[in-house]
């Protein structure tokens, strides 16, 4: 019974002795890691090296990306420069199928040339205080250049200045 009694005591000391070996290990791990430098980043080198690559690449496709958006742009611009030529030119084909007419010709002459028919008689009506009130309101940039050069005149002439 004393060689049965040294067999189970060499049994339960090598089972203590685990025991206690992994509570020891478990210890050191847990010390190791609540115990780490302050100045040590947490940071590892396969961390800090995607970081890098991600950093690359932003930094290698923001010039592409900023050229790709001003072009739209761009191209939104161009684009809306030719509706607006297509809808120039459709006007200028109507004023120019217009102009074909002859009553339309006629008319334009009338109004702003004071044009008359043969057997016709043209008045002109002036009314000297529009003519004054034209005078005080126009710019002189706006009026036409012979109205400046008589007015220039005109007042030269004057002796109450």
């Amino acid at each position: 019974m004393a060689a049965n009694r040294d067999r189970f005591s060499t049994a339960t000391k090598i089972r203590i002795l685990g025991e206690q070996t992994a509570a020891r290990v478990y210890r050191s791990q847990t010390r190791r890691q609540t115990r780490r430098p302050a100045g040590r980043s947490r940071l590892t080198g396969r961390a800090a090296f995607l970081v890098l690559v991600v950093c690359s690449l932003i930094v290698a496709l923001a010039y592409p990306m900023r050229q790709y958006v001003s072009q739209r742009g761009e191209i939104a611009d161009q684009r809306q420069l030719t509706r607006e030529a297509g809808q120039r030119v459709e006007e200028l084909r109507d004023e120019r199928a217009r102009l074909k007419d002859d009553a339309y010709i006629q008319r334009l002459a009338r109004e702003h040339l004071h044009y008359v028919l043969p057997g016709e008689t043209g008045y002109v009506m002036a009314d000297p205080r529009a003519a004054d009130e034209r005078r005080t309101d126009q710019d002189p940039a706006d009026r036409p250049w012979y109205s400046n050069l008589l007015d220039g005149v005109d007042s030269a002439d004057r002796t109450d200045r």
